[in-house]
């Protein structure tokens, strides 16, 4: 019997990693048991979470700038661990953190990288009353912010003013992963509980909700762009990694569902809107999955995989308009090893050197669509759109006028700073009533007299 091959012009992709002297070298990628993707990157920089002692921390690095790095400056503005960190898709030199400490915080990079340390945030966003865990840029509004915590809340936010304008309350546990669609509408959630939630931050409520993956270790979530459809990953009942496409707007039950293999390490997803691919990067091994979606059933189509024996600990996508068109990149991942980052570049062989427009249509320019307020007030708009063409010339981008807000530092303090404290306010309870005692005495004797 003969074998039909469906026919892809992406069933060729392939992956190549770069020359080691194209690695970023030399680096200390945080420790944390915190589940994140420790990178992230812009055209400009690339963001990782840094081992730091005496509060967190994290590096920007120069994408022009690859080699052995020695000493780095740092962000060091968050008084405990810095758990997720993400750049705005509007402007390269803006990025955003959340930590422990139970702020999010809002940093502008300068334009050559930084020379010395930066403290000094130009927004601090204080609400939560637990440690923050994710940040997530909207994806058409500028300055629009989703945070969560582990207080079991969503916050979106107005960046520029430094106001938590939404939230979205009803999880029951901690929320391990965020995700806004490509229209910047609504948000999806993984959480401990083992549900996958689909939220309207602006009517502050649930959608949907669903209990996705039967097995206790972390849970992924992703909008996978103009196909309509909610990825999820996480593992079965005997452990093996499984991922789950839905339709977002009925999660009653899975449309497409594969389980992966037994590995430990949670899939970091990674979805290319223009070509419909999808990545999945294992942690704590060293291969990447690669997947085509499309509308038809089974919906998702194993293309092939890239290995390598150096396992990843990390993971970033780099903007599309940064990949390279003459040698028919169509998406390059960022890999954080042990003590490096290493750029993998993905290809569709192709012999001639002319723009290949099949593999590049218009894609997304990196311009917003509505500002804040517009957003907030209930407008809508679809992504810009840019083509990829040699020749075009992105227009000049105005960096956003934010106005900080005095924040009181009495938040969620770290379990150290509540020791020292507690301390404190014993030795003053006990002064305070030995001085209770002195008068007791005091009075007595005034009145013997």
């Amino acid at each position: 019997m003969s074998r039909v091959v469906r026919s892809s012009k992406f069933r060729h992709v392939f992956g190549t990693a770069v020359k080691k002297e194209l690695t970023y070298d030399g680096l200390k990628p945080s420790r944390s048991a915190w589940d994140n993707n420790k990178l992230t990157a812009s055209n400009k920089f690339i963001g990782l979470i840094w081992d730091s002692a005496g509060g967190g921390a994290f590096v920007v690095l120069d994408v022009n700038s690859p080699g052995k790095l020695g000493q780095l400056p740092l962000v060091a503005g968050h008084s405990a661990e810095v758990l997720d960190i993400e750049f705005s898709p509007f402007h390269d030199n803006i990025i955003a953190s959340a930590s422990e400490d139970g702020y999010a915080k809002i940093w502008k990079i300068p334009d050559g990288g930084l020379k010395e340390n930066l403290t000094t945030p130009a927004q601090q966003l204080s609400g939560h009353k637990r440690k923050v865990g994710t940040v997530n840029w909207n994806t058409v509004a500028n300055n629009v912010l989703a945070t969560s915590s582990t207080d079991f809340t969503v916050k979106v936010w107005d960046v520029e003013k430094g106001e938590s304008k939404a939230e979205v309350t009803g999880h029951s546990d901690i929320i391990q992963s965020v995700a806004w669609d490509i229209h910047g509408q609504q948000l999806a959630t993984a959480s401990k509980d083992k549900k996958v939630r689909v939220l309207d931050p602006r009517k502050g409520g649930i959608v949907q909700e669903v209990e996705a993956h039967p097995g206790v270790k972390g849970m992924r979530v992703s909008f996978l762009g103009t196909r309509d459809k909610l990825f999820s990953m996480g593992f079965s009942k005997t452990s093996e990694r499984q991922f789950c496409l839905w339709d977002p707007r009925n999660l009653s039950k899975a449309i497409h569902t594969t389980n992966v293999d037994t590995a430990s390490g949670i899939l970091m997803p990674f979805y290319d809107n223009d070509t419909s691919c999808l990545f999945l990067a294992g942690k704590g091994d060293g291969n990447i999955r690669y997947y085509e979606i499309v509308d038809e059933e089974p919906y998702c189509h194993f293309l092939t995989e890239f290995k390598s024996s150096t396992p990843q600990r990390g993971m970033a996508m780099v903007p599309k308009v940064s990949v390279d068109v003459a040698s028919c990149e169509i998406v390059r991942l960022l890999k954080l090893t042990g003590s490096a980052v290493e750029p993998v570049s993905f290809q569709v062989p192709r012999k001639s050197d002319q723009f290949q427009d099949d593999l590049y249509p218009d894609t997304f320019s990196g311009e917003p669509s509505l500002n804040a307020s517009e957003w907030f007030s209930g407008k809508n708009a679809e992504q810009k759109k840019r083509s990829l063409a040699p020749g075009f010339v992105a227009k000049p981008k105005a960096e956003p006028d934010f106005k900080p807000v005095a924040v009181e530092q009495s938040g969620p303090k770290t379990e150290k700073e509540l020791r020292s404290e507690h301390e404190k306010l014993q030795k003053r309870v006990a002064y305070l009533e030995a001085e209770l005692v002195k008068k007791d005495a005091r009075i007595k004797e005034l009145e013997g007299k």
